[in-house]
């Protein structure tokens, strides 16, 4: 079934829109474009500007996929792009900027499931206007440790006067955002995530886990501070997840954090398509914020006297300066490590 449909001006023609994109619950193409037209008022704010990769699933999740990052050359003429020179491939990438929802309906059209933004606008790639830190259970572990680690991670950026935003991965875990919106680059909001992560393993080496071999997380929750870099995405807010059903990174309020870590209730925090609409349209866009409140990471070695009553400040203070000598055995080595790790990455 194939029909042509007008989008803000735009002539579309949307294809197999019968086609069962996820089996196991029957949801078709022309649901996954359903959904993202109701979703569109907030998350086209959160891709506006911003590269997108794209995860395509032309014959459903249950099938093979592609990561596509350059713009296909059968594109509308009105689907814009920004060139992006990538030193790895040596090559400009032509990423496609998801401005508008005509565009939104047609990557959904092209079974692109899975969006994936960068953390900076295309106009200032090296410049991220956000951090993150993706909170990836190792089973038997699950969202709910996930809940536990991010309200610990809340704490410290509390410490900090940071205000941060949980959503859940639409998978299994929980991501924590720091909006920025403040000129930064990411080998500040890299080393300070990395400082954080290893923070907490230290403090809490039964749950937290802040290397990335996968043989350590077993049980644990990884803290990706990895992802605050360049060649890196993290899946946008309101994505649509290839699993099993139709869920979706969804944002949702520390109270909800705090009531499934206190319910234990996984379920609390998995939300499908129609779910996620509906709480859109009670609640408005919980992730706004992070798209205009502006904060600026702490001039860490500028409150490093204050570590007594911080260890965490200390700890960053050792990643941001590795050449910064201390009077402390443990100090040095924790140093150490967070050198061996940068080189590493």
């Amino acid at each position: 079934m194939d029909s042509t449909i007008e989008v803000q001006g735009r002539q579309l023609k949307l294809s197999n829109l019968e086609k069962v994109l996820y089996p196991a619950t029957g949801f078709t193409k022309q649901q996954v474009i359903d959904y993202y037209v109701r979703i569109a008022p907030a998350m086209v704010p959160h891709l506006a500007g911003r590269p997108l990769t794209r995860k395509r699933y032309p014959n459903g999740v249950d099938e093979e996929f592609f990561y596509e990052k350059n713009a296909p050359q059968h594109r509308p003429d009105w689907v814009k792009t920004a060139p992006i020179w990538s030193g790895r491939n040596r090559r400009t990438i032509h990423y496609i900027l998801a401005d508008d929802l005509a565009t939104l309906v047609w990557l959904a059209n092209l079974a692109a499931i899975e969006l994936h933004p960068s953390l900076a606008l295309a106009e200032d790639v090296t410049s991220p206007t956000m951090m993150v830190f993706d909170l990836d259970p190792g089973p038997p572990a699950n969202i709910v440790q996930c809940c536990q680690v991010g309200l610990w991670l809340r704490e410290i950026f509390e410490h900090f006067g940071l205000q941060s935003f949980p959503k859940t991965s639409g998978s299994k875990g929980l991501q924590i955002y720091v909006p920025l919106n403040t000129p930064t680059n990411y080998e500040s909001t890299k080393t300070f995530s990395h400082a954080l992560a290893q923070l907490l393993e230290h403090e809490h080496p039964d749950t937290v886990v802040s290397d990335m071999k996968k043989q350590l997380r077993t049980g644990k929750v990884f803290v990706d501070w990895s992802q605050n870099d360049e060649h890196k995405t993290t899946i946008g807010v309101y994505s649509l997840r290839a699993r099993e059903h139709p869920t979706a990174s969804t944002p949702v309020t520390w109270e909800e954090v705090e009531r499934a870590l206190k319910k234990k209730d996984t379920n609390l925090l998995v939300f499908e398509a129609k779910q996620v609409v509906a709480r859109f349209e009670k609640t408005g866009d919980l992730f706004a914020p992070v798209l205009e409140l502006k904060q600026r990471l702490p001039d860490i070695k500028g409150v490093a006297a204050t570590a007594a009553a911080a260890p965490a400040i200390s700890i960053a203070a050792q990643a941001e300066d590795e050449a910064e000598s201390t009077q402390h055995r443990s100090a040095k080595e924790t140093a150490k490590r967070t050198r061996t790790a940068k080189r590493k990455v």
